[in-house]
């Protein structure tokens, strides 16, 4: 084992702050990653904070990891050292089960190890995330990074770019789709750039009009104010899919009225109870109401090609790790366009 420098919570109550941890020697599949710039999620500081329960402690996050291969087991083949490289949101599953067999790592039956707060099967305990020197991974989980695009702003991508693109990929959207982006935050600015690369007509669905401008600049062909009762019902049965990333517990049933027969709206941003839902809303319509969890390893590395031809990043907000902790209430503020990025330099100096 080898000990190195990461940002992890003790408790939580208890701010971010520089503590060691372990990373396993590697193993014949392993690859070794020296890492150089890690997103911060909102998933980082429930996890912290404990939100959603089960929070295992120290708490070190980060499951959007870019970084330089340092070193690779003897059974590695197709990546090198000195690859740029990317880690998403896990790093292990079972292989075995059906969804890991139809490449749905992320739906695995055993439970997939998270990259960060998993079972970690090597060491014992919890694994730690990316807000860390380096990390050591299977290198089934290691992702190829297309060389044009800017390292530091393909690291959300790894999860706030599969999380979008994941359910506008499987929905099939396609040119002339009308397809509405519910909220503009860290997933819903990726959904906007992911829905107009594919060729369709985007609808920013926002409560907020001062957003209006900026959704236009990603790529939006409208704006609709969901707050609107006119502008709502001029919408009313004409979207091909509905992406929804409100972060929070709120009523959807407005926006099932958007929908055309058939359509779906995908839940992607609230992990917690909804309103609920009018019977009448999906009835009349034949409507659904699904959800989606990032991508398997497969359709991930489909993205980050996808993002490679479009020349599509993040827009992010580079920081130093020492100000992690400021971060973390600019994001509950909602206080970012769109993606803090950690500069992993900043914790090694």
């Amino acid at each position: 084992m080898s000990e190195v420098k990461a940002y992890g919570a003790a408790d939580s109550k208890a701010d971010l702050k520089e503590i060691k941890i372990e990373r396993r020697v590697i193993q014949p599949r392993d690859v070794k990653i020296k890492i150089t710039y890690c997103g911060v999620c909102h998933s980082d500081i429930h996890t912290v904070r404990n939100d959603w329960g089960g929070s295992k402690y120290p708490v070190v996050p980060g499951h959007e990891i870019i970084g330089k291969v340092l070193e690779i087991g003897n059974e590695v083949e197709n990546i090198k050292v000195g690859d740029t490289v990317g880690v998403g949101c896990m790093v292990d599953s079972c292989r075995e089960c059906e969804p890991c067999k139809q490449d749905l790592e992320q739906f695995c039956e055993q439970g997939m190890v998270g990259t960060y707060n998993g079972r970690d099967k090597h060491l014992g305990g919890h694994t730690f995330g990316g807000y860390s020197e380096e990390i050591v991974v299977d290198n089934y989980y290691v992702l190829r990074v297309p060389e044009n695009l800017d390292e530091n702003a393909v690291a959300p991508l790894l999860c706030a770019g599969i999380t979008t693109f994941s359910p506008l990929n499987h929905w099939k959207v396609s040119k002339g789709d009308k397809v509405g982006v519910i909220g503009l935050g860290g997933l819903g600015h990726m959904g906007i750039k992911f829905a107009h690369a594919m060729g369709a007509h985007v609808v920013m669905i926002t409560t907020s009009p001062g957003k209006a401008e900026d959704a236009k600049r990603l790529g939006a062909d409208e704006v609709l104010i969901s707050k609107d009762t006119d502008a709502m019902k001029k919408h009313a049965n004409s979207f091909d899919f509905l992406l929804n990333t409100v972060p929070v517990g709120h009523d959807i049933n407005p926006y099932l009225s958007l929908l055309k027969i058939d359509a779906t709206m995908c839940m992607v941003g609230a992990v917690e109870p909804l309103e609920a839902v009018h019977g009448g809303s999906l009835i009349m319509g034949r409507k659904n109401v699904a959800g989606s969890l990032i991508g398997g390893i497969k359709e991930t590395q489909e993205m980050l090609d996808f993002c490679g031809e479009h020349n599509i990043v993040s827009d992010i907000e580079m920081i130093d790790m020492h100000t992690i902790n400021e971060a973390y209430e600019r994001v509950v503020d909602g206080d970012v366009k769109y993606r803090f990025v950690i500069d992993m330099e900043s914790l090694r100096n």
